[in-house]
This record gives structure tokens, C-alpha cells and sequence, in this order.
């Protein structure tokens, strides 16, 4: 199976709109100002150069690189970017596509020689898009998750169980697909810090720390075992939320209270799309200066009433009894199953993420 990533995606598409940008650093964040509180939601290969990651703060990416170049988010046109390059993927004889967010997706396909259908893949989305991309090969959607870092970018690189130790077994921990910062400092804790570690682990320390499924399924992640076909079940949500970092802190009540307020309105127009109510209220606070606690709270009953929903989250940030300024609140709300259930979970992803 094939794992198709467009390379520095967003910033690519802001070149094609700006050409004359192109060879600089390029920042893709917020609303374009580096004084203001917001992250790097894509650097270019350039601004990578200078130290520049996604999730950086705004203010931090300036001080690496004073000239930098920063733009506004576009979600408009990056989402008219990725339904073209999807199109691209579903239209390529034979093709099945799972797709994970704007810039990636896990592509089934029937072929005697994948390494040429990946560069065929490669030349159809540049052709269609103006964009390159770049494609991990796999035996699971694992290892071609993997792979795709080793090749970008604008390459093809292919991980299988023959090779995954050699290639992976040296790095450590995070650089997994589906293990983070949390995870890997927890697998440190058990004296695991590399990927070959990990593979070798017996489940049963595994099993203590994470649980009786989430425990074997970090050590498969270890030893790069996963699906080995691709899903093109359409993706259905199980919650909705939305969050706002502040410029200036929240401090008093009342403005606690309105910020609230208004992340409910809006989840609740989400959750009424899809049809489902909300039966648990999730709240994510960042207090200043860079303090993050998250909290979730089951209703009573399912509801679509945005001052239900709010007054949770006030209960929940409430309950955390800290009155430090607020910078950053956010509200989710996780609806009721639909009917028939959930399908089976996928091992990670979800379109339309940036």
C-alpha cells in the first residue's frame, strides 16, 4: 500500500498563489502576524532551515527568523486544494483512498511494479495540482506511514518487515506514527526509548502502564505491524469542538463566562449538522502563561442547548479551582453514537485536519 503526503502543503499552496515567495522562508499561521498569539500551522522547507516547526508559537518563529515571510490561514482555499488532490488520488484507475487529513492519504491498489505506480501517482497530482508530493511504500499502513518521512521531499521510500528494524529500530520512540511526546516519555519511564526496544518489549509491561489494548497496540506500533489494506469507509465524527487562543488574557468572569458562551454556540451548529446531540462537554483551558489542563463531564441527557453546554464547561473550569488569567479555552462536544454504532476504529487519522 501506498501513504501519498503532499510536502509542506500549506505553504505550497500559498506559493502557487504568490510565486514570487518562492525560494523564502515561509510561514503559514494565525493571521499572518507574528505579534500575536497563534501558532506555525506550516513552515516552508526554508523556514524549516532556521528551526521552524508546526505548533510553534508565532512569536517564537519570528525570533528564529526575523525575515521570514508570514502569512494568514487560508482553510478556504487550502480545502479547494485537497478535494483536487483527493479527486486526483480516487480517479487513478483501480485506486482506494482513506484519506487522513488535508495533505495525506493511505492509497490501496493492485500493481506488479509499485514503485512506478508511486512515481505515476506523483506525476498525476503535480500534473492535476501544480503541488508535489511525496509517497511512503508499505507492506502495512504502518510502515508506509513511516516510510514517507524518509522519503520527502518530492521521493518515494519503502519500509517492510524485512527492512523496518533497520531503518526505524535506532530512532526513538516518537518518531512513530501514533506515539507523541506524552506516550514516549511514558515508555521511558519503562526504560524503552528506541523503536527496537519497543518491538522487543513483552506486552505485559505494556499492559500495566496503558491498559489491556492500548498497551499491545504501542508495542505493534513498535514492531511496524498494523492494517494491511486500505479503508475507504467514510469517516464519521465523534465530536465536535472548537477552541480560541485570546490575544489578551481573560481575566475577569463575566468574559470567562461570554468566551464560553460562544465556543457553545458554535459547537452546537456543528453537532447540529451531523444530526447527533452532545452527551459529554470536554474543555481544554490554557492559563497564562502556558499551562494546559483538559477536563470532561458526561450530561444528564443528550442536548443541542448551548447554555447547558456552557454552563458544564464553566462547571468544569470552575471545578479546577485556578484563577490565573486565561489565555486559550476550548469546548468539545462528543455526540451520541449514530445508529448502528461506530465502525470499527481506524489506527489513526481523520480528514480534514490541517
Amino acid at each position: 500500500m501506498l501513504h501519498v503526503d503532499m510536502d509542506q502543503f500549506l505553504a505550497a499552496v500559498e506559493l502557487l498563489r504568490r510565486p514570487e515567495l518562492v525560494g523564502l522562508p515561509v510561514v503559514v499561521g494565525g493571521r499572518g502576524d507574528p505579534s500575536e498569539r497563534a501558532v506555525v500551522s506550516t513552515a516552508s522547507y526554508e523556514a524549516r532551515e532556521f528551526g521552524i516547526r508546526s505548533g510553534m508559537p508565532l512569536k517564537t518563529a519570528v525570533r528564529k527568523c526575523p525575515d521570514a515571510v508570514f502569512l494568514p490561514v487560508d482553510f478556504p482555499v487550502y480545502e479547494a486544494a485537497s478535494a483536487q488532490v483527493m479527486q486526483t488520488l480516487r480517479d487513478f484507475p483501480g485506486a482506494t483512498v482513506q484519506l487522513l487529513g488535508w495533505d495525506e492519504a493511505f492509497v490501496g491498489i493492485e500493481t506488479d511494479d509499485v514503485d512506478a505506480t508511486a512515481q505515476a501517482i506523483r506525476d498525476a497530482v503535480l500534473a492535476a495540482t501544480d503541488l508535489h508530493c511525496s509517497i511512503g511504500i508499505g507492506d502495512t499502513t504502518v510502515r508506509a506511514k513511516n516510510a514517507t518521512d524518509f522519503g520527502k521531499p518530492r521521493g518515494t521510500f519503502r519500509l517492510t518487515a524485512d527492512n523496518w528494524l533497520d531503518h526505524m529500530g535506532h530512532r526513538p520512540t516518537k518518531a512513530l506514527w501514533g506515539v507523541g511526546p506524552r506516550i514516549a516519555e511514558r515508555l521511558a519511564s519503562l526504560g524503552i526509548r528506541t523503536v527496537a526496544e519497543l518491538a522487543a518489549s513483552p506486552d505485559e509491561p505494556l499492559m500495566a502502564e496503558f491498559g489491556p489494548n492500548t498497551g499491545p497496540h504501542i508495542g505493534r506500533l513498535g514492531r511496524g505491524e498494523g492494517a494491511t489494506t486500505v479503508d475507504d469507509t467514510p469517516w464519521v465524527a465523534r465530536a465536535h469542538g472548537h477552541e480560541t487562543t485570546y490575544q489578551r488574557n481573560l481575566e475577569t468572569a463575566d468574559e470567562i463566562a461570554a468566551a464560553l458562551r460562544t465556543l457553545a454556540d458554535q459547537v452546537v451548529e456543528s453537532i447540529k449538522a451531523e444530526g447527533r446531540a452532545c452527551m459529554r462537554v470536554h474543555l481544554k483551558v490554557r492559563f497564562a502563561p502556558f499551562f494546559t489542563k483538559t477536563r470532561v463531564r458526561k450530561l444528564a441527557e443528550p442536548t443541542y442547548d448551548p447554555a447547558v453546554i456552557a454552563q458544564t464547561a464553566l462547571d468544569l473550569l470552575l471545578g479546577l479551582d485556578d484563577d490565573r488569567p486565561i489565555r486559550l479555552l476550548g469546548v468539545r462536544g462528543e455526540m451520541v453514537a449514530p445508529e448502528g454504532g461506530y465502525d470499527p476504529p481506524r489506527t489513526h487519522g481523520r480528514p480534514g485536519a490541517p
